[in-house]
């Protein structure tokens, strides 16, 4: 049982209030009631940094299979992030050989430079932008859009995929209408990727799908399209969501601090710690979803057996036990690890792919555009609690007074 008065409060929380604005909430929650039921979304949040830690990293305690999740309600099941044991395994093995960190590095700078190279070409002799529709939704969707096998589909249609489909995978409420929409698309990529599919099924390449497909099977065989096709919607979602609105948030950051600014473009070892920074301060992805298998007391309180739990790594990345200022954008703050990407066997598979598509995207706009600063008639605004990230970033290219500006260098070298 909760305390009658947090009950209360917990029961006065809204889901315009966590869009607008969830920090406060979180802020609260860690320090009067760390593990709360919250009415609006149905479910337990688990606030603190070890406790969010905990729920990830214990399956037998908390499970990513839920009765009831609006990612299985709008992509089908199986997904990867809804499912643990043999199945979650077989997903990963599709996934790990061409996201692991290893292989990674060996093809992102060839993957990303050229795509983002020509959006930067395409903002040439222009006062402003909006870097995130001009930017780095382009450069995230096209990039992964590439590995995965459907950049011809083009980045307008990528970034509407994106945009409907996590009007479902947001919708812990039950809103119809977010239902409705987040279904159309998830059909609709059914149909468009459907002569895709064929293809790789008959003959593999090094696409994602392709791996999904292939991966670890007999010569010859592959697995179910119905068994890949849930994971692929998550991967075109969480996979667009983190580099680009990562990237966003990042800027935002820098771009306040002309100080970090000039630091982190000047020095690639800073770079790196501005995009962890950026990570935690404003994480992308704020919930790993899970369900009690079992009575759990936790930061407190009990979990009833069978209650979804949102284990928010938004809020604990701001945890004040773990992080000092936790609110503040600060690049220099000691170096701790951030749980952005999640904890345990459901760590993000694309964390390596999303950090250093991020860091690219930075390094390359302000080596083309140094001056650059935020609109002063069009600041940032943020919304999302699920999904977090400004919804413009408008800026003024030839902002400030050119500073100068050098190839970004690793600290060590002289």
């Amino acid at each position: 049982m909760q305390d009658s008065a947090i009950a209360a409060r917990a029961a006065q929380v809204t889901v315009e209030q966590l869009e607008a604005d969830p920090y406060p909430v979180y802020g609260w929650l860690r320090r009067a009631a760390p593990t709360c039921f919250i009415p609006a979304v149905g479910l337990w949040f688990v606030t603190r940094y070890d406790d969010v830690e905990f729920a990830a990293t214990h399956p037998d305690l908390f499970t990513a299979e839920l009765d009831d999740s609006p990612v299985d309600r709008t992509f089908g099941s199986p997904t990867i992030i809804t499912v643990d044991g043999d199945r979650h395994r077989e997903l990963r093995r599709g996934l790990d050989s061409k996201y692991r960190p290893r292989q990674v590095q060996q093809y992102i700078d060839d993957l990303v430079r050229p795509i983002a190279a020509e959006a930067l070409d395409r903002l040439a002799g222009r006062d402003t932008a909006e870097l995130l529709a001009d930017y780095l939704e382009p450069v995230s969707v096209l990039s992964l859009g590439t590995v995965l096998g459907v950049a011809g589909l083009g980045a307008a249609r990528l970034r509407d995929w994106f945009w409907r489909l996590h009007q479902g995978v947001i919708n812990f409420e039950g809103n119809p209408d977010r239902a409705q929409i987040g279904l159309a698309c998830s059909r609709e990529i059914d149909e468009e990727l459907r002569p895709v599919f064929d293809r790789l099924a008959a003959a593999g390449d090094d696409s994602t799908i392709s791996h999904l497909l292939h991966s670890g099977m007999p010569d010859g065989s592959c697995r179910a399209r119905e068994f890949v096709m849930p994971t692929l919607k998550v991967i075109l979602l969480g996979g667009m969501q983190e580099p680009a609105h990562g990237g966003a948030s990042t800027l935002v950051g820098l771009l306040s601090d002309l100080a970090q600014l000039d630091a982190a473009a000047d020095d690639q070892d800073l770079l790196a710690a501005a995009v962890e920074e950026g990570l935690r301060w404003v994480s992308p992805i704020g919930t790993q979803t899970r369900q009690a298998a079992a009575d759990v007391t936790l930061g407190g309180a009990t979990i009833p057996r069978g209650a979804a739990v949102g284990a928010l790594v938004s809020s604990a990345n701001r945890d004040e036990t773990k992080f000092d200022d936790p609110d503040r954008f600060d690049i220099f703050r000691p170096r701790r690890a951030n749980i952005a990407f999640g904890a345990g066997r459901h760590f993000c598979a694309g964390h390596a792919f999303s950090r250093a598509q991020i860091r690219i995207a930075i390094e390359m706009l302000l080596a083309r555009f140094p001056a650059v600063a935020l609109d002063p008639a069009s600041p940032p605004v943020f919304r999302g609690w699920e999904f977090r990230a400004p919804r413009r970033l408008d800026v003024v290219l030839h902002g400030r007074a050119r500073r100068h500006h050098r190839q970004p260098r690793n600290r060590t070298e002289s």
